[in-house]
């Protein structure tokens, strides 16, 4: 789900691959291939959710609820 909303921001943000790997300091060929449904590094898609607004939270644990 992380990977499809990256890609989705690359695509929809008005920027170029050429932009985001300047401002971000990420290979284009590295966007590129991500774009073409390759993955990448864990450290990648940090700097990107990061650029792009995101946090990565834990959710809390919901309570069982014993139903009869």
């Amino acid at each position: 789900m992380i990977l499809k909303t990256l890609r989705k921001e690359i695509r929809c943000c008005g920027k170029s691959r050429y932009r985001i790997a300047k401002e971000t300091g990420i290979d284009e060929a590295q966007l590129c291939r991500f774009l073409k449904g390759q993955s990448f590094r864990c450290e990648t898609a940090d700097i990107l959710l990061k650029y792009f607004g995101y946090e990565l939270r834990k959710r809390k644990k919901r309570k069982k609820v014993m139903r009869k």
